[in-house]
């Protein structure tokens, strides 16, 4: 069985840790991100399968980043999963997450299992 890549893009180091681990125990192989300053110098060099953003970095924010990773033709068809547990990103990620070239979202705090449905759902369509 291939061991999928997938490239987590958060600055809760916590969160990323517990993902990291469950992915993992899932043999995907996991590549943490804890700043999205170098999102798509990271995602060009690994070349990643999947990528979770998280929407509300310190540097530059997910739908920015998810706007360069799509517009670049080396990353731009890898899904990107956006997540968020800001109130006020709610209701537009819902909406607006296609508008910035995600390929799904997910609000936080997660089922992991949800989480694990939503990824292997995106990379059986890649």
């Amino acid at each position: 069985m291939e061991k999928h890549k997938i490239l987590i893009i958060d600055d809760e180091v916590d969160l990323v840790d517990l993902v990291k681990l469950r992915l993992e125990f899932y043999n995907f192989y996991v590549t943490p991100l804890y700043t999205s300053t170098r999102a798509m110098e990271v995602a060009k060099r690994e070349k990643p399968d999947l990528i979770l953003l998280d929407v509300m970095m310190p540097d530059k924010n997910g739908y920015e980043v998810c706007k360069e990773l799509k517009s670049d033709k080396d990353t731009s068809k890898i899904p990107v999963v956006l997540f968020t547990a800001k109130p006020q990103q709610r209701e537009y990620i819902k909406k607006g997450y296609k508008d910035v070239g995600a390929d799904d979202y997910i609000l936080k705090p997660f089922d992991p299992n949800d989480l694990l449905y939503k990824i292997r759902q995106l990379l059986k369509k890649k």
